[in-house]
Order: structure tokens, then sequence, then C-alpha cells
């Protein structure tokens, strides 16, 4: 027994000096670092199962440029190329034909966007020759995708809807280009989206044959007229397919007469056995959001995406399956109480798969056509879930806050009854939680073997710290879940400063991913412990819990917060409570504005893109659907409610000093909103900043940008919770 026991001492002595070796040569996380990590996109199985063809950004601080290329790996493993040629422009979306023999891409030549095609060497995963032009439009095109027999391509261009063939675009595009005027008339909503205004262009779906010569090409205009096909999206699947036979095309589309509050995407098929076949909605008795078609294998059923509720772009999206002989919409999974984001047939056509996010993760599910219970093949951080065609293998992107995204594989014969999904662990007779602080990877996580490892070479450097969560009781008793990280060189006997990050949506949330533009580790790097809380209204606990936030912004999700940093400070003994700092974007810079006038317990504040007075933000956002919904009604009709949950009207108590940032270019909550919080910041001599973007939108993506953003940021919460006698803290930090 003691041998054992000496032996067990000796082996725990050198596991510790061993680690604590190589932890020693590591060093902290910098933004040049970030920088430096290549950024993996879309991605695309060859038809054998063979290759994995996908985009990689690579990002040029000094040149303040992001360019993206294509990439190629073996799905059995093996070390991952570049496809196509240094020095090209821009490319991304890779198709693989359906015979495998040709890779169909949008790139950027000359600048402009258009679909090529390349010859590909299926035993080298190599490109043979040099790349053909496949769209001439003047409009340009983009997200290209093959016939099922290899001879025609589906793209999208954005068209003006009156003109019929590429000599009037052309020539309504240069009249424009060319007029002195530059004036806008408008007459309707949704005049301006996200970072732009609108042009009286719309996103058209064109059919063209592969092999056409440039100067004879007949190219189809499938979704004639003044409305947008596909819609909006900020990213997912294409939204328009082809059925099995190529008989048809599938596609969502939003033609309510008022998108500015609509959120009733439809499902349409459109036969392409006569140009004169008119479309067929799938959909139409649903009023909310439908989208994302997706044919099974054997043509029997379209998988879909729906919401229910119009007018709320945060309800529960379900899996459906419309019968296509009959028309009936059957609902998968009206019991699995999650969203459904990326969806993807089984081979066989008895089954999906499909990922959910789930308390910090997004786990992949299968599902039987027939119904019954969803079944967890594997949690993490997972997307983008695509079969090979033998349906041995699963192909899927995952990331954490540790590394960006990269490819992964797993068998898809571990399914099994879903699991109940991480929950707070109780301890004596009491009702409260109690924290037991582990990292977010399950066991089961070793089953899934990583395929690229675009990023280890950089990140061994580095100390990146594990996501690590806990449970605490919110308002209401509801267990509520907040996430943590430790600084590099953690000593447990220090006391630390803590950035409070909180999420935007509402319907968002933090959890074990990465991101480029709030990155924990970052903010941690140094010196710092990061503190995430998931308040009411984030996603992966539940609809109710998301829908606890509507009507209620600074209600229930503010007392979370502060009930999770309460409890944060109460267990963590190594957060100093004496130098904390709330930071927050998008609905964080509306509650990071709240919270300054509702609480003084934090010495600095940044409120990027925040709502500071929801009466204005009502009349200059485009999407008016949101704000309807989230204050249930207009100013007009229920202007109780915008004043109630108004910053603006608590100035009186604002005492903290706020760092705002705001983009001219963010059309979802107008730079005016960053103007009305600084002039008053000012006008009460409380000390504040403002970091304006002429050029930036709702996010701050030009990469100097960036830089000038962790900077800024970085500086404002170092100079009030820093080191002790790292900044003086009564006075503003000065301009370098």
């Amino acid at each position: 027994m003691l041998r054992r026991l000496t032996s067990f001492v000796l082996l725990f002595v050198s596991i510790i000096f061993v680690s604590g070796s190589a932890l020693a040569d590591k060093r902290a996380f910098t933004f040049d670092d970030m920088m430096n990590l290549k950024r993996m996109g879309d991605f695309s199985l060859s038809p054998d199962g063979r290759w994995t063809a996908f985009t990689v950004t690579e990002v040029s601080l000094a040149e303040n440029t992001r360019q993206s290329h294509l990439w190629i790996v073996p799905v059995a493993g093996g070390e991952p190329h570049r496809l196509t040629e240094p020095g090209a422009g821009n490319e991304d979306h890779a198709r693989f034909s359906p015979d495998g023999k040709q890779i169909l891409f949008t790139a950027v030549r000359g600048g402009q966007s258009q679909i090529w095609e390349q010859a590909f060497h299926n035993e080298t995963g190599t490109l043979i020759g040099v790349p053909r032009q496949v769209t001439t439009l003047s409009t340009e095109a983009e997200g290209g995708v093959w016939s099922p027999d290899g001879k025609q391509v589906l793209f999208v261009s954005a068209v003006w809807p009156h003109c019929h063939d590429d000599a009037c675009n052309r020539a309504k595009d240069e009249a424009a280009e060319k007029s002195k005027v530059k004036a806008k008339i408008f007459n309707h909503l949704l005049y301006r989206h996200w970072n732009a205004y609108e042009t009286g262009k719309r996103s058209h779906l064109f059919l063209q044959d592969v092999s056409c010569v440039a100067a004879a090409c007949a190219v189809r205009d499938l979704t004639p007229g003044d409305r947008d096909t596909p819609p909006f999206s900020l990213g997912g699947s294409d939204q328009y397919v082809f059925s099995p036979d190529g008989q048809e095309v599938a596609y969502s589309a939003n033609l309510d007469a008022e998108q500015a509050t609509s959120t009733n995407s439809d499902v349409f098929t459109l036969s392409l056995a006569s140009p004169d076949a008119r479309p067929v909605n799938l959909t139409a008795a649903n009023h909310g959001s439908d989208s994302s078609p997706l044919y099974s294998p054997d043509g029997k059923y379209i998988a879909i995406r729906s919401q229910f509720r119009a007018g709320y772009e945060s309800d529960r999206f379900r899996l459906q399956l419309i019968e296509r002989a009959t028309g009936k919409i059957v609902n998968l999974t009206e019991k699995f109480d999650r969203w459904v984001e990326d969806v993807a047939w089984a081979p066989t056509s008895k089954g999906l798969y499909f990922t959910a996010e789930d308390a910090g993760d997004a786990p992949i599910y299968s599902i039987s056509v027939e119904g019954g219970a969803p079944k967890l093949v594997v949690r993490g951080t997972n997307s983008g879930v695509t079969p090979t065609p033998d349906g041995k293998t699963l192909v899927f992107s995952r990331n954490s806050v540790r590394f960006p995204s990269e490819l992964y594989t797993i068998s898809s014969g571990i399914a099994h009854e879903v699991a109940a999904p991480p929950q707070p662990e109780r301890r004596g007779k009491g009702k409260k939680a109690v924290v037991k602080s582990k990292p977010v990877f399950e066991e089961e996580e070793a089953q899934a073997k990583p395929l690229t490892h675009l990023n280890d070479a950089l990140l061994a450097q580095l100390q990146m710290q594990p996501v690590e969560w806990f449970w605490f009781t919110g308002s209401e008793n509801k267990q509520v879940q907040g996430f943590l990280l430790k600084p590099p060189d953690f000593d447990p006997a220090r006391h630390y400063p803590v950035k409070f990050l909180i999420h935007g949506g509402p319907q968002g949330a933090w959890g074990d991913d990465w991101s480029f533009r709030w990155n924990p580790n970052l903010f941690a790097a140094s010196g710092y412990v990061v503190l995430m809380i998931n308040p009411r209204g984030s996603t992966g606990y539940g609809q109710e819990f998301v829908d606890d936030v509507n009507g209620d912004w600074g209600g229930r999700p503010f007392q979370d917060l502060m009930l999770g940093l309460d409890y944060a400070e109460k267990t963590f003994p190594f957060i100093d409570p004496s130098r904390e700092c709330a930071l927050g974007a998008s609905y964080g810079g509306y509650m990071a504005n709240w919270v300054l006038g509702h609480t003084d317990r934090f010495k600095c504040i940044v409120s990027h893109d925040g709502m500071f007075n929801p009466e204005s933000a009502f009349g200059t956002t485009e999407e008016l659907w949101f704000n309807q919904w989230e204050f249930k009604g207009t100013p007009w009709t229920n202007r109780e409610l915008y004043r109630k949950w108004s910053p603006a009207l608590a100035a009186p108590n604002f005492k903290t000093p706020t760092l705002v940032v705001h983009g001219q270019l963010d059309y979802r909550l107008d730079v005016s909103e960053g103007f009305q919080l600084f002039s008053t910041l000012q006008s009460m001599k409380v000390p504040s900043r403002m970091l304006y973007f002429p050029d930036e939108g709702h996010w701050v993506l030009k990469p100097q940008n960036s830089q000038l953003w962790y900077k800024t940021v970085d500086g404002w919460v170092d100079w009030f919770i820093g080191a002790p006698g790292k900044h003086p803290l009564d006075a503003p930090p000065a301009d370098e």
C-alpha cells in the first residue's frame, strides 16, 4: 500500500512538473496571433466521399485585407493543401461536379465575382489545366451549384427587377455610376439593411448551361420580379437546391408586401420542364419563416427549417418534412425543445442529421424520417454536418474557445439516446445549485477525429485557456448557466480583475466557441478573468427561456446577470470584486447602457452598438419586426414599454466611466444611438470616450479597425481595473 501511494505521489509530482514546464514554454495570446490564424469557411465533399474541399481565409494586417482561397484534404486523413494557384483573387463556395471530375467555384477576377470551373484529378486531389469562366453577367454571379446531370449551374445575381436581359442591366449600372446625382428616392421600407442602402436591384436565381460559350450563353432568370430570392441571410445553407432528378428546384423567398415587418419566408418549387411553369408555394399556410430546403436523396421528401410565430425571428426552428407526392408536412422535432440549425440527409433517405445549440455547445443529432426522439451523435460546438456517400462517416466543422474552426470526422454509427443536457450539480438539502467547474467537452468528444490542423503550429505556442461552466439560481428560481476563462499563468492565490462580457441578440449565447470579434482568450490574455453569463433570452435552454426576454429587456435578464456575478464573486476566491468592468455589444450594448443607469458596482463600462433610446431606435432601424416583437408594439401603440426599458431615462444615475463604440454603417442600431449616449455622458461630466468607425457596420471587420478596437477597449479597461500601479485612475487614458 505504501509503495503504491509513493508511486502515485511521484507520478503526480512528475505530471505537475511536466505540465508546468510545458506551460512555461507557451506565451499569452496576442492580437497579431489572432490575425495570423487561418479561418476555415464553407466546405463540400466529393461524390465518392474521398475529398473535402473548403475555403480558407487569411488576413494581412499590414495590407488591411482578407483573402480567401480553396483548399482540399483527404477524408481518410492526410495533409491539406491549397487547390488554386497563389496570387489569385478571392475564391470560395467550391462544389464538385456529380462525376467528381470538375470543381465549380466563385472567384473574383478583374474586380468581378463570377462562377468558374476547373478539371479535378481525383487521385492526387489537384486541379488540372486552367480555370474556365462559366458566367459572364455584368451583374456578377456567386453561389453556383451543379444540376444532378452536371450540365447546368444554378447561381445568384443581383439585377434590376425590370430588366429582361444583361444589356439592360449593364446600361442601368453604367448610368448609375456616371450620374452626378447620388440622391435616392424611397417608396417602401427596408430601404437600407445591415450596412448598405438599397440600390433598387434584387437578388435572383439564374440557370445556365455549364458548357456554353460565353457569347452565346442562354441565361434564364428563374425568379423575375421585385423580390429578393433567396432572402437576406447571414450564412448557412444556399437556400436553393436541385431535385435529385434535376426536373425542379426548391428555394426560399419572402413575398410579403412589407418586408421590414415580416419574417415570413416560404419554400417554393419551380418545375424546369417548361419555361412557362409557375412557382408553387409549399408552406403558404405558415406565416412564420420556412427556409433551407433539402431534397431527400430518393426524392420523396423536402426537409425544411420552420418557425411558427409570424414576426418573431427568434421562434424555435423546427425540422419539418414535406412529402412531395401529397404536400403533407410533418414536424419531426416538435418535442425537441432546441433550435434546429444545420441539416443534412443520410444517404439512405431514412433519416437526417442536424446540429442544435444546447447549453454552451452545438451537438450533432440524428433523427428518423419516421419521427421519434433525436439521438445524440456527439457534443461540441459543431456545424455543417455532412455524411459521406456510404453513410459511414460524418464530416463537420468544429470550433472551440481554444481554436477556430477545423474539419472533423466521426463514425455515423455511434448515435445514442439523447442524454439530458448539462445540469447543475446539487448538494445537501438546499435548492441552490452548487458549482462544479469543468470544461464543456465530454468524454465522447474523443471519438471525433480532427481532419485539418490549419493552426496547430501557432496554437501550440500559446496558452489557450479552456472555458469552464457553472450553474446558479437566477431570477424566479430559474437555473442559469455561466462560463469562465482564467488568464494565462493562472495563480489561484492571486486576485484578478474581471471582464464581464454580455452577449448580443438578445437571443444569443456564450459557450465553448470561437470568435474573432469578441475573443474570450484574447480578453483574458492580459491578466483578466473573463466571466460570461447566459441570462434569460439566451438560446440553448429551451424556447421558454428564450421568450422570457420578450418585453422584459431590463428585467429578468439584468437580474440573471447580477445574480450570476454575485455567485461568481462568492464561489471563485481568485475574483477581485472591486475591479470589474462590463462589456457588451448589440443587445449586450443595450444591457451595458442599462447597467450604467441601474448599478454602480462596475468600475468601467464598454458599450458597443447598443440601443440607448428605444423610441428613437424604432425610427432608425430597418428590421422593424424585431422592435415590434420585443417591445410588443410600436412607440405609439405601446409607448409605456419603450420608456420602461429605456436606458436614456436613467441618465440621472449615470456615474460609471463608459467607452462608447459605434459604426456609421450600422443600420440595425443606428449610429445616432451611440451619439446620444456619448452626448449624455459628456453633458453629465461622466468620464467617457467614443470610438467612431465611419466605415464599419454592426460589426468591426476590417483588420486594422479591429486592431484599433481591441487596443482602445483593452486600454480603457486596463486604465480603470488593470493591475495596481499599471495606470493612474484619476483621468481617462490619453491618446497615443
